[in-house]
């Protein structure tokens, strides 16, 4: 008979009359235990958990943007407007990337297989609310809290990955959760008009459940569970007035172009968001345990990729969003044509993505930050002097860049965060890396829209997209000058043996 640790609350012991003490494992404990006992002694443990985690983000992010560039027959199936239907897309950005460093620090506290594992469930339930929508009411908040629970997953994601990787490794494992995590959404925008036009919007979401589904089982089956830190308070204090900031730059800059700059609420906006940043670092500086230590803020490897990262996406998003505007409404290219060039970014940035990680080991980190940004200042001058008459080759080089330039950048700038931080911050760090990531798209996209369409009667239509590429290339250039700032990690030793992956996690299997 063998002894029943009380401390395993999973361990049950029943005692019956005339019977010995029997120890009981819950099936679902014992299949697990097996598994991960089977895989952990493996070298290739540390990739399986990486396509596992890659699965889940991907099935939780392509239908961020996926129903962009079907709003207008929404809204005639749900009988509402084009203005609510927006919602659909603005809603769900504002959500990831407003509840991304809460859903950080939750992981970092409790365990981030825990709250992946709730989060994956969560999508999966409003995915199938969603499907389910009778009004554009309830479309809106289905996806927005499909959006606000998903956020979690990326940020555990990034913690669970770079603890399985030593340092010098990261960067490649970097490389393709960055192919996936910008990739999906890419792929969603390029898909959703085909799909919606086949089968009608409703079906992505019905075949997201079962994807999500699949996520969660690999997930707990897979997934090694984090450290959970005893008699650590979640900051509540610093997440709201967090968020309150976050949302009212996201929704001044977002609403700005139709109510007005000077509209009452878009400047309370402008103004709501520095005062919450202050009174942000105020607070972070008297909790015990504050959401973002703000030390971080003072090593270079954090704050100047982050800041490298948010300029680059300005670009990237931002051409991405006004380039089929040129080539289908002032170019009059056809849907079809149009699909087949932009294709070429995110095919580049799946290419791109991956291979860079691998280089990074050997250049480092700076030098791929540098090089990647410097391709994405490249692209946005291409792109700025498309105009009638110019070839595809052009344009598809033009957009290849773009893709280059961030498949690039991201895992050399990821690791480089990662690296900076204690262990027990990564979820936080990977989500503050996140959050202001999308507030560099959010931003990038109205301000390089808004010039396309204020400098119209002065350029004409074509002059005004190669102003705003412009715009979205002196951004660039901004994350260019930061680049340089990023120190690159100490490079893996030669000889190093490859089964060393998995020796350098800190890891604590969950029982």
């Amino acid at each position: 008979m063998r002894d029943i640790d009380d401390s395993h609350p999973e361990e049950l012991s029943i005692d019956a009359p005339g019977a010995d003490e029997v120890a009981v494992v819950p099936w679902s404990l014992l299949l697990r235990e097996r598994v991960v006992e089977r895989m952990a002694g493996s070298p290739r443990y540390p990739w399986i958990v990486l396509g596992v985690a890659l699965f889940g983000l991907f099935s939780v992010g392509f239908t961020i943007t996926i129903l962009s560039v079907s709003i207008p027959r929404i809204a005639d199936d749900l009988g509402s407007d084009t203005s609510t239907i927006t919602w659909v897309v603005t809603g769900p950005l504002l959500a990831f990337a407003v509840l991304g460093p809460a859903m950080g620090k939750l992981g970092d506290i409790h365990g981030h297989r825990r709250v992946y594992g709730v989060s994956m469930a969560c999508v999966s339930l409003f995915a199938g609310l969603t499907a389910l929508s009778w009004s554009a009411g309830a479309l809106i908040a289905f996806r927005t809290l499909g959006a606000a629970t998903g956020a979690a997953v990326g940020p555990a994601s990034i913690a669970i990955i770079n603890r399985m990787f030593p340092r010098e490794r990261r960067v490649q494992a970097m490389g393709y959760w960055s192919m996936v995590g910008a990739g999906g959404p890419v792929i969603g925008v390029v898909a959703g008009g085909p799909i919606v036009e086949t089968f009608g919007w409703r079906w992505i979401f019905i075949v997201q459940v079962p994807l999500t589904l699949i996520g969660l089982l690999l997930a707990m089956l897979v997934l090694p569970e984090t450290t959970r830190r005893e008699r650590v308070a979640f900051d509540v204090k610093g997440a709201v007035i967090l968020a309150v900031g976050a949302t009212s730059l996201l929704f001044a800059i977002n609403r700005g172009p139709l109510w007005g700059w000077s509209h009452r609420a878009i400047v309370a906006g402008f103004v709501v968001a520095p005062v919450a940043v202050a009174l942000f670092a105020v607070v972070e500086r008297r909790v015990e345990h504050p959401l973002l230590p703000l030390a971080y803020l003072r090593q270079r490897n954090f704050t100047f990729a982050i800041a490298t990262q948010f300029f680059t996406n300005f670009a990237y998003m931002g051409g991405f969003i006004i380039t089929p505007l040129l080539l289908g409404s002032v170019l009059g290219y056809p849907e079809t044509r149009v699909g087949a060039l932009m294709i070429s970014r995110p095919l580049a940035f799946a290419i791109a993505g991956p291979l860079a990680g691998y280089v990074a080991v050997r250049v480092g980190e700076r030098t791929s930050a540098v090089v990647g940004s410097t391709f994405v200042v490249a692209s946005m001058v291409a792109l700025s002097s498309v105009a009638r008459g110019s070839s595809d080759l052009v344009i598809v080089g033009s957009l290849a860049l773009s893709g280059i330039g961030l498949g690039c950048s991201s895992p050399a700038l990821s690791a480089s965060i990662a690296n900076a931080v204690d262990e027990r911050d990564l979820g936080v760090a990977g989500a503050f890396q996140q959050m202001m990531t999308q507030l560099g798209v959010v931003i990038g996209i109205q301000v390089m829209q808004t010039v396309s369409l204020v400098r119209r009667a002065s350029v004409g239509q074509v002059g005004a997209y190669g102003e705003a590429y412009l715009v979205g290339g002196a951004m660039a250039a901004l994350g260019l000058a930061c680049a340089f700032f990023v120190q690159s990690s100490q490079r893996r030793a030669e000889g190093a043996p490859q089964g060393a992956l998995a020796r350098d996690a800190e890891i604590a299997v969950a029982s």
